[in-house]
């Protein structure tokens, strides 16, 4: 499969029909490649979500692509790097929004993308283990069955209508959206408020005024409404019992009704 627009977006993208993880495979090529190098996969045989969970598709029914976000040395710090999957998840929401109805498009915190509060896509980062960047892996349902979704709250974006299912024209859709967010936001040296992306990734966050379920390493829940997100990208929930707001820097959000 040929990628003549991504490619141009990228400099440097590889395409294998069938791989385990494409996270995986650019965290052990990263030391030899470039910035901004790109790794797509027709199929992944062993494809996860958060968690750990398995997230897999038939081949050919979903665009699964990972990016190397590798900054110079002293252009960003690591601790600037939390933003990056917020950034990715903001620049796949862009990009499907480009393909269907715009205004049912949102992204659930962290970076879920969702259709009419349905699951579309998903967004999984690796730190590199030198800590010198990121490896930003992204799942998209293009063109499943409802049978062949993995969970019933997921779709597609033939589900949703889109009629150009050419994945070469979706990934460059979604490169170059996220390659514009990325050199902005290392221009800035990850001032994410001087750059705007923590103003756009809260606006398109469906979370932001909810109320929700936060289910946090150990087991532990918390519920509160979701009031924002701070200047590092964690999100501040008012607790339902009462107390000081509660920075989540990881966790399982749940969208709840309000009572």
């Amino acid at each position: 499969m040929h990628f003549p627009l991504s490619t141009a977006i990228s400099g440097h993208l590889e395409y294998v029909e069938t791989t385990g993880s494409t996270n995986t495979d650019l965290v052990a090529m990263a030391h030899d490649l470039p910035d901004f190098s790109v790794r797509v996969a027709g199929f992944q045989s062993a494809g996860r979500g958060r968690s750990g969970r398995d997230w897999l598709a038939p081949a050919g029914s979903s665009l699964f692509v990972s990016v190397l976000l590798k900054p110079a040395a002293g252009q960003l710090e690591p601790v600037k790097f939390s933003w990056l999957p917020l950034m990715a998840g903001l620049a796949m929401a862009n990009a499907v929004g480009t393909l269907v109805d715009a205004s049912a498009v949102k992204v659930k915190w962290p970076n879920d993308v969702l259709v009419n509060d349905l699951k579309i896509s998903g967004v999984l980062s690796e730190l590199l283990p030198d800590f010198s960047g990121v490896v930003i892996g992204a799942g998209l349902n293009v063109s499943q069955t409802q049978e062949q979704l993995p969970i019933d709250a997921a779709t597609s974006l033939t589900l949703q209508g889109a009629e150009d299912l050419s994945l070469d024209g979706i990934l460059f859709r979604y490169l170059a959206g996220l390659k514009n967010l990325y050199e902005d936001f290392v221009a800035t040296r990850g001032d994410a408020a001087t750059n705007g992306l923590r103003s756009h990734v809260i606006g398109a966050c469906s979370t932001v005024g909810r109320r929700v379920r936060a289910i946090l390493p150990g087991d532990k829940e918390l519920i509160g409404e979701a009031i924002g997100i701070d200047e590092t990208g964690r999100l501040l929930i008012s607790p339902e019992a009462g107390g000081e707001v509660v920075a989540i820097a990881a966790g399982d959000i749940v969208h709840l009704r309000h009572n």
